[in-house]
């Protein structure tokens, strides 16, 4: 009987331990709806305790992170455009997109392939 850990391994995917990982960095960006600043925290602390773990980790867990600074860099922008008022329409575009992009990344990391967001400005190397 061959061990699916083993078969993920031939094929050259990251195992199944280290697509959970690189899942759980893009879904983490979600704890900024408890608390604050809790979608950038959630994914830096993901990527530091992990990173060293596997590759992919490291690779999705910047990548999730540059994501939730460019939307808090955006939502910042759309709150100070809501004194010009097009910024209360904005933020919903940021958000809806954010949650959009989130879901799909976490998908994408749990099949095993690395997942690059649009529109993101990636300041971690």
């Amino acid at each position: 009987m061959i061990d699916e850990a083993q078969t993920v391994v031939d094929a050259g995917l990251p195992g199944p331990e280290a697509r959970q990982w690189a899942m759980f960095a893009h879904l983490s960006g979600f704890l900024g709806c408890l608390i604050p600043f809790g979608s950038l925290i959630g994914p830096l602390l993901v990527w530091q305790l992990k990173k060293d773990q596997d590759p992919f980790i490291d690779d999705q867990g910047k990548e999730a992170l540059n994501f939730q600074i460019s939307v808090a860099l955006a939502g910042l922008l759309c709150v100070l455009l809501m004194v010009v008022v097009i910024g209360f329409l904005l933020i919903w575009a940021v958000i809806i997109g954010a949650v959009i992009l989130m879901i799909i990344a976490a998908i994408k990391a749990n099949e095993g392939k690395a997942y690059r967001y649009p529109f993101c400005w990636r300041i971690i190397k």
